[in-house]
């Protein structure tokens, strides 16, 4: 009796040592240091989500659980694709206020006179 052939592997990519430095990705028969200054959306996430990564394409890669995909080639060459979102501070909602500072929230119940 034969066995069936076995399915195209999907994997094509894995997470290798993870340091606080970035990480390194082994796809291919090489490996790829992908350093978290470059890639600062990798940095405080929880192992799990960042090992969970995937080669769609043989240049193009996806982290589902963080939303991410990145071309290979900005791995290879983040010179050529500078960072370009920044994280915006919050804005007040339209009619509040701001408290000084050095002042406290008063506790339930008491209101100004």
């Amino acid at each position: 009796m034969k066995s069936a052939l076995l399915g195209k592997n999907t994997s094509g990519v894995e997470v290798g040592n993870v340091s606080k430095h970035g990480f390194w990705l082994l796809m291919d028969r090489r490996e790829l240091f992908v350093p978290f200054k470059d890639f600062p959306w990798f940095e405080d996430v929880p192992i799990g989500r960042l090992l969970n990564v995937q080669l769609l394409y043989s240049h193009h890669l996806y982290w589902p659980d963080l939303d991410v995909d990145l071309s290979v080639e900005s791995i290879e060459h983040p010179e050529h694709f500078p960072l370009t979102s920044r994280v915006r501070p919050r804005k007040r909602r339209p009619g509040t206020r701001t408290r000084p500072p050095g002042s406290q929230a008063r506790p339930a119940g008491q209101f100004r006179r």
